[in-house]
């Protein structure tokens, strides 16, 4: 027996498989015709945005050294020197576990916050801490720690926008006209 449709993709695109396709959240993947397929990928295509935004952010975060007794000193480094604790890993796990899923939304949200949170010497000296994690990591001794934190900052905060960016999308046929007939009219 072929599993559950759902528990594959993120909530969001379960919603639009719902009430745009008619597709029941309990369907079977087996039970899909070639019209649902082709269905599927539309609506997972309308998505890809926000999935490539996810996954860079969790690859991002994956530069950084692990949450364990080992990356220790380098969270706390980076609690003290941005001022916020937005960004600890206790504070963005479940965030980090639900982007795993395809669900980027919160944990942009609460990337957005910390980066807003910081004043501009708290994020020059944030980024010296992720800077120096980074060059430590990436064997990169030839670059400023400074330089490198800030790009990952800046990488960072952006790709938090495109999370949310592409999740405020509407897909509404009546909000696309508009769009159109604005554009058509110019």
């Amino acid at each position: 027996m072929l599993p559950e449709v759902r528990p594959y993709v993120s909530t969001a695109l379960a919603d639009q498989l719902e009430h745009q396709l008619d597709l029941a959240p309990h369907l079977e993947a087996g039970q899909l015709d070639v019209e649902g397929i082709a269905g599927v990928a539309v609506v997972a295509a309308a998505h890809s945005d926000g999935y490539a935004a996810t996954g860079h952010l969790l690859g991002l975060l994956a530069a950084l050294p692990a949450p364990t007794a080992v990356g220790e000193h380098f969270w706390s480094d980076l609690w003290r020197s941005s001022g916020t604790a937005y960004l600890l890993p206790v504070n963005i796990k479940d965030l980090v576990l639900r982007s795993l899923a395809g669900e980027g939304t919160a944990l942009a949200r609460q990337i957005l916050s910390a980066v807003d949170e910081m004043t501009p010497p708290q994020r020059s000296a944030a980024g010296e801490v992720i800077g120096q994690a980074l060059v430590e990591s990436d064997h990169l001794p030839d670059l400023k720690t400074q330089v490198i934190g800030e790009l990952w900052l800046r990488d960072l905060e952006l790709t938090a926008w495109r999370v949310l960016h592409a999740d405020r999308r509407s897909d509404d046929p009546a909000g696309r006209k508009a769009f159109l007939d604005a554009w058509t009219s110019v």
